[in-house]
């Protein structure tokens, strides 16, 4: 198990590393407004948190930022190459003030042959940025963008709706890019549900959790997890740990579409 803590990258643990074996943090702070979000909760509020995005401290600029991701980056070509890099935790790489940064952070994984998750709630970003769509060109292969649904836009005032994020999916991979959907956090079980229905058939993983901190009703788990499993059974699941131990259901009962947390959306299949 490596355990990298650089500035730029790294390993991440616990719950994050749910999402992926290696990441990429540049800024602390979010703008969406997010009210269920937990970089605005509990102990690390004051150091993650904050309703603008910051660069991280650890970093003189964005050019210093670049230049340590790319030392970084080089120091662990072969793992990165091989579980690709996540962006981002404590943040969304796709606002007006992160979006430049993380641009130039994927040139580089893909001149490189890294390959890239990147988790948003915006959607408007790949008119705004078309100019640069060409560091994509026979890349798409590598490149898995990802979107947060909840179907609650009340709780996001500051995020693009999801019905515009799902339209966004829908062209993504219609060009080729792998997609998939954060279902987290479920709010309600009906919601949840819809976004998977609607996402259906150009979403290539969904990854499903709880709120942090909330305890749901254990059947009402158990019953959202039997009915995703019988309603998309041509789906790759995953259902994340904290889910699944609310449920009291264990991974390996679950069926063979559901994955493990180091299923490779970039695998060959």
């Amino acid at each position: 198990m490596k355990n990298f803590k650089g500035k730029a990258i790294y390993n991440p643990s616990g719950k994050a590393g749910e999402y992926s074996y290696w990441a990429c943090n540049f800024y602390v702070g979010c703008s969406n407004g997010c009210t269920y979000c937990y970089l605005r909760k509990g102990i690390g509020k004051a150091v993650l948190g904050g309703d603008h995005p910051t660069l991280k401290k650890c970093f003189k600029d964005e050019k210093d930022a670049l230049q340590i991701f790319k030392k970084e980056l080089l120091a662990n070509i072969d793992e990165l190459r091989k579980h690709g890099i996540f962006f981002t935790f404590t943040s969304d790489p796709m606002l007006p003030e992160t979006i430049s940064l993380t641009f130039d952070a994927i040139d580089i994984c893909l001149k490189h042959n890294i390959p890239v998750k990147v988790l948003t709630k915006q959607s408007d970003w790949w008119n705004m940025w078309y100019s640069r769509a060409n560091i994509f060109v026979d890349k798409q292969h590598l490149v898995a963008f990802g979107f947060t649904l909840t179907g609650h836009d009340e709780l996001e005032p500051n995020a693009s709706t999801n019905m515009k994020r799902l339209s966004a999916m829908a062209k993504l991979h219609k060009a080729g890019f792998k997609t998939w959907a954060s279902i987290e956090p479920i709010i309600d079980i009906p919601s949840s549900l819809a976004m998977i229905n609607l996402s259906h058939g150009f979403c290539d993983l969904y990854k499903i959790g709880l709120e942090s901190g909330r305890r749901y009703p254990k059947l009402d788990i158990e019953i959202f997890v039997e009915m995703v499993n019988t309603m998309y059974s041509d789906c790759l699941i995953y259902f994340k740990d904290t889910l699944l131990k609310q449920a009291g259901i264990e991974r390996s009962d679950l069926p063979s579409n559901c994955v493990d947390r180091d299923y490779n959306i970039f695998k060959t299949n």
